[in-house]
């Protein structure tokens, strides 16, 4: 028997089935999509004053040039799309800012937005050339809400971090699902687009303990463009491997995830996009309540740092497995993946940059003094509330006691700030962030040109997507 006549796996023609089947009405999904898409931009604009994360951007091969080549916002890097994919990706990742999708594996969903937006521009810019209509940007964001998605569905209940595969992975399937049918996929390229993605697991180990580092920021930009290629090659033709998951000893369930199955959680539809969690802190997701907590108690305890005998954090099972560490730091990514250290700069400073990660920062005794006066407790009202599908709670408390034995009461977040059911009030924070991000790289005038698209849903919508990108090239 060959592959040819062998049938599909369920999840691959379940995902081929979303993307090219299903169809995004109205424009709540769509306007979540244009604030997730500004936001990351944001991240992205922002992660150019860092030189870690620029010394990996621009083309592979110094000075090479791209005819029709998609533009790397932020800078004047015109590249080949698979590249362009994984500079604006880890660009947007890079300060651990981006939006978080909370389930049994949290993903960070817009890890997708740099493969999507590099495939997008290159093919407007192809069609252009030859006479054709651009993509718009309602292509952009469509495609944005259905990887979306698949990467929730398909960690909604299965927790890959178990079996050392990072969440990444997701991002890779997903991005390779949407980016076949931009480059004119149908069902069957889509499918075989998905498999190709498939074969590849990604290692979470350097999302944490000692091997924390900065691959954890490029590694969806390695997913996204990873998606780019193989979603080409199966438009192109390349075969797909109908029991990529299934297959009794060969298959990714039996070798990777102890025989488990990935599948999608339906129905699909959009509320991965409408339901994201948007950060306004650069720290892990399950940190944005700890921070919260601290900047309220700043003004408490901070003519009172040296009289603090105690700071006691109540949170959930997730932090206390991922981020509680003790003993030396190593680099700025290990510090940003430290519940005590992000809220001992919190709590000092009265607020948390991406800079205060980096070793000069570090340099000041009083936050390694903070770090070991802190306990960490876990809550099982806070681990229920976390697990709640209905609730998506992510909440800690914080209590900072004095020598004197007095106390600064105890300061509880249930829902962060960029919680769904906070969104109204994070929405000014939300374009405070992008605006701020505009300043860093452009001038008054351009940054009114880019408000003047991005704010207005409609026009965005019709916005050529070489015109958009244009706009944010330096």
């Amino acid at each position: 028997m060959t592959t040819d006549t062998l049938p599909n796996d369920q999840l691959l023609l379940d995902i081929a089935d979303y993307v090219e089947g299903y169809e995004v009405k109205g424009d709540v999904a769509f306007e979540a999509a244009r604030l997730c898409l500004l936001d990351s931009l944001a991240c992205a604009l922002e992660a150019l004053d860092h030189p870690d994360c620029v010394r990996l951007l621009g083309p592979v091969v110094p000075g090479a040039s791209v005819t029709h080549g998609a533009r790397v916002p932020g800078t004047a890097f015109v590249l080949d799309p698979v590249k362009a994919a994984f500079d604006i990706s880890s660009a947007l990742r890079w300060l651990d800012l981006s939006d978080t999708w909370i389930s049994t594996t949290t993903t960070h969903p817009s890890d997708d937005i740099g493969a999507i937006l590099a495939v997008a521009d290159y093919l407007s810019r192809v069609n252009a050339s030859a006479g054709k209509p651009p993509l718009t940007m309602q292509c952009v964001l469509e495609a944005i809400i259905k990887a979306h998605e698949i990467q929730g569905g398909l960690g909604a209940e299965f927790a890959m971090t178990d079996h050392g595969i990072d969440n990444v992975y997701l991002t890779k399937i997903a991005c390779a699902a949407v980016l076949a049918r931009m480059l004119g996929g149908g069902r069957a390229e889509i499918a075989a687009a998905v498999s190709l993605a498939l074969f590849e697991p990604s290692l979470c180990l350097h999302r944490f303990g000692s091997n924390t580092g900065p691959r954890k920021s490029w590694a969806g930009g390695d997913a996204g463009s990873d998606a780019v290629r193989f979603a080409m090659m199966a438009v192109k033709g390349e075969p797909g491997y109908p029991q990529v998951m299934t297959h009794p000893k060969w298959g990714v369930a039996k070798s990777f995830l102890g025989g488990r199955e990935l599948h999608l959680l339906g129905p699909m539809g959009t509320a991965v996009i409408e339901g994201v969690f948007y950060k306004l802190h650069p720290v892990v997701i399950h940190a944005q309540a700890s921070i919260e907590c601290a900047l309220q108690l700043h003004p408490v305890i901070r003519e009172r740092i040296d009289d603090i005998a105690q700071i006691r954090i109540t949170t959930h099972r997730q932090p206390i497995m991922k981020i509680v560490k003790s003993g030396p730091l190593r680099n700025a990514a290990d510090r940003d993946h430290c519940l005590q250290y992000a809220v001992a700069v919190a709590l000092l400073r009265g607020k948390l940059k991406a800079h205060d990660y980096e070793d000069a920062a570090a340099a000041d005794p009083r936050i390694d003094q903070l770090r070991s006066l802190m306990t960490v407790t876990e809550s099982q009202r806070y681990n229920e509330s976390y697990l709640d599908k209905s609730r998506r709670a992510n909440p800690t408390a914080i209590e900072v006691c004095f020598k004197d034995g007095s106390s600064s009461g105890v300061v509880e977040v249930e829902y962060p700030a960029g919680h769904p059911r906070r969104r109204k009030e994070a929405m000014p924070m939300l374009l405070e962030k992008f605006h701020q991000a505009l300043a860093l790289r452009f001038p008054a005038e351009r940054q009114r040109a880019i408000s003047a698209v991005c704010l207005d849903h409609q026009r965005m919508l019709g916005t050529p997507v070489s015109a958009f990108t244009e706009l944010f090239a330096n």
